[in-house]
């Protein structure tokens, strides 16, 4: 695990565990069981929707994108505001928010009915 990735928990301490995974390159962060940031190239972005990427882009915060074949792809993250590394509460609570939009997001999983 690489030393940015390693500060994010000391940065959200407040907010509660971390699990940072590899994916893609990058991690994924994740909060009971649900990915509500992503680190690429050392860049915090967390997962915004509707009600809160106006936040972000209010802010001039980059949505993270990648390209694939040619075509550019944007996800549902955005730059983290740069006062979250110095402010514990900041952190706490747009992590927070973060996470909503994941819990918000996550699809219901579909359970095969048991035969009888």
């Amino acid at each position: 695990m690489n030393e940015f990735v390693e500060f994010l928990k000391e940065v959200f301490e407040q907010f509660g565990p971390i699990q940072p995974r590899r994916m893609f390159g990058g991690y994924g962060l994740f909060h009971k069981g649900l990915m509500f940031g992503l680190v690429a190239d050392d860049v915090l972005y967390l997962k915004a929707d509707d009600t809160l990427s106006t936040y972000f882009e209010e802010r001039g915060l980059n949505q993270f994108q990648y390209q694939k074949r040619g075509k550019t792809f944007k996800m549902s993250y955005y730059m983290a505001p740069e006062e979250i590394f110095d402010d514990p509460v900041e952190a706490k609570g747009w992590a927070a928010r973060s996470y909503e939009v994941a819990v918000r997001s996550k699809k219901p999983v579909n359970k095969a009915k048991k035969k009888t």
